[in-house]
């Protein structure tokens, strides 16, 4: 089974130019062979916190019509991905979630952060569950970038038998996670680790991808060579 992280700058709050450029990965992966897609935090609007306080619109449902082109390409592709959004809650206030579409399109399963990070706080809700799916036998656990910095949400996936580890993040350069945090999570619970990590200035400063995956003794498998959009994949054994 190959799995692939997707990195690309989003366009800041045009969610449908996000949501196709997300297709095409979701195509390109499969053409190397990927069963499943990972895209980095909140691919659907960019990392630009003052644009989701600022329109409500940017706010996606869990069935919202704007994803239709990325159910599409999972059909076409037979390959699931893992789509980052602000996502409406019966609170109210949205959700950092990460939405699994099925090779089928339908949505699998959906993981709402449970650590939120600075002005983060201010506008969404936390969420209070793990998030775990499994595809072709292969359990899978859902992170979201500051999750990432929280040991017991990686020791909790593993307790419950998970393999991988799915983290879609946005790291800005120099940012110590890619050292001190991803090999550490995978080291330390025997845990395949996959990041997805985003391009581009935003918020959180300037991303240059990286995106890549560590295996379970915490050595570096793969990493994007450059600051392009694309794709890296891995084989699981």
């Amino acid at each position: 089974m190959r799995i692939a992280a997707a990195q690309f700058e989003p366009v800041p709050g045009d969610v449908e130019a996000n949501v196709r450029a997300m297709a095409d990965l979701v195509r390109t992966a499969a053409g190397q062979g990927a069963r499943l897609v990972v895209f980095p935090e909140l691919s659907t609007t960019g990392y630009f916190l003052t644009l989701l306080a600022r329109d409500p619109a940017l706010v996606l449902d869990e069935d919202d019509a704007r994803l239709t082109p990325l159910r599409q390409a999972c059909r076409e592709a037979a390959a699931a991905a893992v789509v980052n959004a602000a996502v409406r809650t019966p609170s109210g206030r949205p959700a950092i979630s990460s939405l699994v579409l099925g090779p089928d399109g339908a949505l699998l399963t959906r993981y709402d952060k449970q650590h939120l990070h600075g002005v983060e706080n201010d506008l969404f809700l936390a969420g209070t569950r793990d998030g775990r799916f499994t595809l072709d036998g292969v359990g899978f656990a859902l992170a979201v970038c500051y999750d990432n910095r929280f040991p017991e949400l990686a020791a909790r996936a593993r307790a419950a038998g998970a393999t991988v580890y799915l983290a879609s993040s946005v790291l800005e350069v120099g940012n110590d996670s890619f050292e001190s945090v991803y090999p550490v999570r995978a080291r330390d619970n025997a845990l395949y680790v996959l990041l997805a990590n985003a391009l581009g200035t935003n918020e959180g400063g300037e991303c240059a991808g990286a995106s890549g995956a560590w295996s379970p003794d915490g050595t570096l498998l793969t990493t994007s060579p450059n600051t392009a959009p694309g794709c890296v994949t891995i084989s699981l054994p």
